[in-house]
């Protein structure tokens, strides 16, 4: 018995990567202002193999993280800013949250809603930030990811993401 194989076409990661705003979630702080878009997050990054050490928590760390687009979705600016480990994650979470919302307040015009933005990459404190090309990981699969907030995104781009 043979079964019918289905070509389904590629899609190469779009020239700029739509994102869906999703209030009360992890894309709740993206859309636009005056200047152009913006996605803001509070995430957290965990050094390469401390996730098994029973002293993990001191090697996951806090970040409030804002990145600024124009309009065309090119990437013009991030702020990252440490807030401190899991050792005292619920103060580290708050102290991010609070920057995060000072930032947003000082962005001029803003609006939250879906964005669409081009590829990006910014290092900080050792750790990538922005949205990469992670095909090479997906077996060549084309597949964008915004790092280190692990929100994947495929075709068919419709600014859905998994986690």
């Amino acid at each position: 018995m043979s079964y019918p194989f289905v070509t389904v076409p590629l899609m190469a990661i779009p020239d700029r990567v739509p994102i869906a705003h999703e209030p009360g979630y992890r894309t709740d702080t993206i859309g636009s202002y005056d200047g152009g878009q913006f996605f803001g997050s509070v995430t957290a990054t965990l050094e390469d193999g401390s996730g098994s050490r029973p002293d993990w928590p001191r090697y996951k760390r806090w970040y409030a993280v804002l990145h600024r687009f124009d309009a065309q979705g090119v990437h013009t600016g991030s702020r990252i800013w440490f807030a401190g480990t899991s050792e005292e994650e619920s103060a580290s979470v708050k102290r991010a949250e609070e920057r995060l919302g000072e930032w947003l307040d000082a962005l001029p015009g803003h609006t939250f809603g879906d964005i669409a933005v081009k590829l990006f990459q910014v290092e900080v404190d050792g750790h990538l930030f922005g949205l990469v090309d992670r095909s090479e990981v997906y077996d060549g699969q084309d597949h964008a990811e915004f790092l280190p907030d692990d929100l994947g995104f495929d075709p068919p781009w419709d600014g859905l993401y998994d986690t």
